[in-house]
């Protein structure tokens, strides 16, 4: 029997565009392809599927399949649709979650998650047995929906029967309509519905502290997020004793925090209230009592939650909301090697998104807990994940689809070229993409297809296969459950973690245990696992820390000396832990988690290691022992060179020993010293730097084949002309004791070289008869000339100012008193006997009585011969 869409839709706002979206699917012109764009809770997750279930004829063997970015959402979702329709859940409507599953033979629409699309994308490209897709929440920009955005297109030029409806709670809709194109290039049509919202009430209560402070969330801040959600909730009840309250918090150790503290708020009260978590750690039990209703009689609500309330979902009862105006969201730092969750200010679209809750059945009432400033400040929509999250397991899927790097596929963004690199990188050193050609257009291995159908990060599904062999089949998979389930570890402690999951004391325990359930029949019908198995057993304690290391090995870290608790990852990354950590004091660690944050538990690193397991060195060594590298390093360091023979673990330095060092390692450390710290290292006293001077005037003013004397060119060919001199400083000879003049030599042309005297002396003589050393410019200075320092009464008789380099040159004569002091400064020679010479000559010749100060001096004999420089 189809649906009874007026049934289901009634009182959905949504129940008005039904029409509309039915002439964009069937018309003349239909594309086979649609955009809806609703505000939340106008009833288009209700009704759009049943809707397109009728207008296909969907029924067993041809699904409509609906995609919701949370799995709460998609039970939830499963559930509504299911009750609406008087089936039970499982039969006609059902949901498909990891780790859960309730559908049957007759099963017409399904609700999962992105990642359960994907993984059935590539296992079957064709989705043989589905009619249509609806793609909920693209506004969202998860990286998953992202994804389907662009596979679906693609699929649909195979298959042009298969419908494909995206559906986006804000005005971002033509971006979608403009992916979901027919062959003929035309754009889906785009179904707009009206805001179901009542009268909404916006009240700005901030705190008087900052939101966040150097360790991520203020508690003071949570404190008052708390006082003014009880504050609101009991004034709200005193009109209204059937309302309920959904308080808006950024993470589940934040809602934990405001909901203990609501408690002891309302304990006191004279009111039964009952306060609710709602996150992705809370039991789906938990969770699916926390969005139905309150019982009748029962007490009232106050719902603590996360963003995963913030849209798909309807709680009953809610006519008051209490924001904090925080989020968390994924962020990339490519520069430490870490990625996580960051706590950040909602976008502007999910502050109004959490505000409808409160105006969807009735009038309503939201209290932002931060001030209009905020609010302005606030990015307009949510950062795609594309753009800042770790790409990883994106380029693994796009490798496997065909499609490495998305090229080729109409995704919504394009990922960033540097972020995929670095993931083409990793599944290159897992074997999951093939090694040859561009990194980045590589295309999946079959290792790389299985681990793709693993759902974790490809990092720890290939640990999984690997750690099978090192820690038994179980204990493998038990790890792995463990790091990539939605868990937080106390003290950031997963051995801790671990003893309470299997003690069955955790609150996420029966999730946890599905999971390693369904790990275990993974890695046991798979058979990847290429790595060699340890030379030695693995302690049961220790089997989490072994995958973790085998996973992340660039995370494994050892403890920094001295006070604190500083640990060094072998990627190059300092982290601290938490303080309190029962992991303080143990010398490694495999880590798990690592993400950017301040205050005491960074321990003035500016990371944070938020979840790990203690481990010995010797498993540590055998785990990472793709980053292990043995090795001399020789160094020249004040004229001597040194070595000493390094063990290293990626960054983390093992051991230091000294040893000789041979002439090759000699030779080439000095090399390397002066490519790095230039030639300053060498002495350039005396004749050498004269040299230079000279030779960098004549190539400065002839070019070639005088030799460039600049650092740069004779560095460039320091073998050419300092060979021999790197062989005896690698052999012990002190570079101090080096002359440089013989080896600037060997750079000097031939048969050029015979006119250096000539072109670039290195003295000039003087009327008096004279030699006086030329001061040659330094080579950096383009724009000085030679000089000479001489006494004026040497230079009568000289009218012209003499020239170097075939005339191309004047000297520049500083021109001296008899007692050797500065009297005048010229390259004009002429000129100067011409005009300044003769107040010079005023001003002297009392002070100097017995020297010549004639009044022609380009006539007069000079003094007699001085020898040496003046």
């Amino acid at each position: 029997m189809p649906f009874d869409l007026d049934a289901i839709g009634a009182g959905l706002a949504f129940a008005t565009s039904l029409p509309a979206l039915t002439r964009s699917l069937t018309g003349p012109h239909a594309t086979g392809a649609a955009v809806v764009q609703a505000p939340p809770g106008t009833g288009k997750t209700t009704l759009v599927p049943p809707l397109l279930a009728t207008l296909l004829d969907a029924g067993p063997g041809r699904r409509i399949v609906v995609t919701q970015p949370r799995r709460v959402a998609a039970r939830a979702a499963a559930r509504r649709l299911a009750a609406l329709d008087g089936s039970p859940l499982g039969g006609r409507v059902g949901y498909t979650v990891r780790g859960e599953r309730h559908t049957g033979p007759g099963t017409v629409v399904e609700f999962v998650t992105p990642g359960i699309l994907l993984r059935r994308l590539l296992d079957d490209p064709g989705l043989d047995g589905t009619a249509a897709v609806v793609l909920d929440e693209v506004h969202e920009r998860g990286l998953e929906t992202d994804l389907l955005v662009g596979m679906l297109a693609e699929v649909r030029q195979l298959r042009s029967e298969l419908t494909l409806v995206a559906m986006s709670a804000t005005l971002d809709a033509p971006r979608f309509a403009a992916l979901l194109t027919d062959d003929g290039g035309v754009s889906a049509p785009v179904v707009d519905c009206p805001s179901a919202l009542f009268p909404l009430e916006v009240t700005w209560a901030p705190a008087p502290q900052p939101r966040l402070d150097g360790r991520g969330v203020a508690r003071s801040f949570l404190d008052h997020v708390a006082r003014t959600a009880a504050a609101a909730h009991s004034a709200a009840l005193a009109n209204d004793a059937g309302v309920d309250a959904l308080v808006f918090a950024p993470g589940a150790w934040e809602v934990a925090h405001i909901a203990a503290s609501l408690r002891a708020l309302t304990a006191g009260s004279g009111r039964r209230t009952e306060v609710l978590e709602l996150h992705g750690q809370v039991p789906p039990a938990a969770q699916d009592r926390a969005i139905s209703g309150r019982e009748p009689g029962g007490p009232a609500r106050i719902i603590v939650s996360t963003s995963l309330a913030e849209s798909s979902l309807t709680v009953p009862g809610v006519s008051l909301v209490i924001d904090s105006g925080l989020s968390r969201e994924p962020r990339r730092d490519a520069a430490r090697g870490m990625s996580g969750l960051v706590t950040v200010s909602c976008s502007q679209a999910s502050a109004r998104q959490r505000a409808g809750r409160a105006a969807r059945q009735g009038p309503g009432t939201v209290v932002r807990c931060y001030d209009e400033r905020a609010f302005g400040a606030a990015p307009a929509h949510q950062t795609p994940e594309m753009a800042v999250a770790d790409l990883t397991q994106a380029a693994l899927i796009l490798a496997c689809w065909g499609a490495p790097a998305g090229r080729g596929l109409a995704l919504p963004d394009p990922p960033p070229a540097a972020a995929m690199a670095d993931a083409a990188a990793v599944l290159r050193g897992l074997g999951a993409v093939a090694s040859a050609g561009d990194a980045v257009d590589a295309l999946a291995t079959p290792l790389g297809k299985t681990l793709a159908r693993i759902p974790a990060d490809p990092r720890l599904a290939r640990a999984l296969l690997d750690g099978a062999a090192a820690v038994g089949v179980k204990r493998a998979a038990e790890a792995v459950a463990l790091v990539a389930g939605d868990l937080r570890a106390p003290g950031a402690d997963l051995t801790s973690l671990l003893r309470e999951l299997r003690a069955g004391h955790h609150p996420g325990g029966a999730r946890w245990g599905d999971d390693v359930r369904r790990l275990e029949g993974i890695a046991r019908k798979a058979d990847g696992a290429a790595r060699p198995a340890p030379t030695f057993p693995v302690a049961e304690g220790e089997s989490v820390a072994f995958v973790v290391a085998l996973a992340f090995p660039d995370r494994v870290a050892r403890k920094v000396p001295g006070p604190g608790n500083q640990y060094l990852l072998a990627s190059g990354t300092r982290a601290g832990l938490p303080a309190g950590s029962a992991l303080a004091g143990h010398t490694w660690l495999a880590v798990a988690e690592v993400s950017r944050a301040q205050g005491r538990d960074a321990a003035g690193t500016g990371a944070v290691i938020r979840s790990a397991a203690p481990l010995e060195e010797a498993a540590v060594l055998d785990a990472a022992r793709a980053l292990f590298v043995e090795s001399v390093e020789a160094q020249f360091s004040k004229g001597v060179v040194t070595a000493r023979r390094e063990r290293r673990l990626g960054a983390i330095l093992l051991s230091s020993t000294p040893l000789k060092p041979s002439r090759a390692q000699g030779r080439a450390a000095v090399a390397t010293a002066l490519q790095t710290d230039g030639l300053a290292l060498l002495d350039w006293s005396g004749p050498a730097d004269a040299l230079r001077r000279r030779l960098g005037l004549l190539h400065r003013i002839l070019g070639e084949p005088w030799p460039a004397m600049d650092d740069t060119a004779l560095l460039d060919r320091l073998e050419d002309w300092l060979a021999p001199e790197l062989e005896r400083i690698a052999g012990g000879t002190p570079a101090a004791s080096i002359r440089l003049a013989d080896p600037l030599r060997r750079l000097l042309p031939w048969p050029e070289a015979a006119r250096l005297g000539e072109l670039a002396p290195e003295r000039l003589e003087v009327p008096s008869g004279s030699r006086v050393t030329i001061d040659y410019p330094d080579v950096a200075d383009a724009d000085a000339t030679p000089v000479v320092a001489v006494k004026l009464q040497e230079c009568f008789g000289w009218v012209e100012t003499p020239r170097l380099v075939s005339g191309r040159v004047p000297v520049l004569f500083h021109l001296l008193s008899p007692a050797g002091r500065p009297l005048a400064v010229t390259a004009d020679l002429a000129s100067f006997w011409s005009g300044p010479y003769a107040q010079v000559r005023a001003e002297m010749r009392g002070r100097y009585p017995r020297h010549p100060w004639p009044e022609d001096p380009w006539t007069a004999r000079p003094t007699a011969k001085v020898k040496g420089r003046m």
